[in-house]
């Protein structure tokens, strides 16, 4: 699966920013597709999941009730829309997916996008 990730950019401390990430598969629907992101210095941290049943979601801790993620199986993306933004939100935002449920580490996932920079100013 070939991943393409997009959308990131500069933005104020409570501003948003809608990530997308486009996959060549041509049975997008199996994928279960996640994002995770990386700081400087910091390992890659689970952000959230979302499985082949739309209703099925997962999200880090710190990221509940501000980031929502969801998929368009017409397009073959995923979507991680960002509210209420944070400082702390600031890294490489990844999307990968794999063919099972959701889980929550790196390794589940064999395939990744290039990543996109998010930065939250304060």
């Amino acid at each position: 699966v070939q991943l393409q990730a997009s959308g990131g950019g500069l933005v104020q401390a409570g501003g948003s920013l809608r990530l997308s990430c486009a996959a060549s598969w041509r049975t997008f629907f199996n994928l279960t597709l996640a994002w995770f992101r990386q700081a400087p210095g910091r390992e890659r941290e689970f952000v959230a999941a979302i499985g082949r049943n739309v209703d099925i979601t997962r999200y880090a801790d710190s990221v509940k009730g501000r980031f929502t993620i969801s998929r368009d199986n017409a397009k073959n993306t995923v979507y991680l829309q960002m509210n209420s933004l944070k400082p702390e939100d600031t890294a490489a935002y990844y999307c990968a997916a794999r063919i099972g449920t959701i889980q929550l580490g790196t390794r589940y996932y064999n395939s990744w996008g290039q990543g996109t920079q998010v930065t939250v100013s304060s």
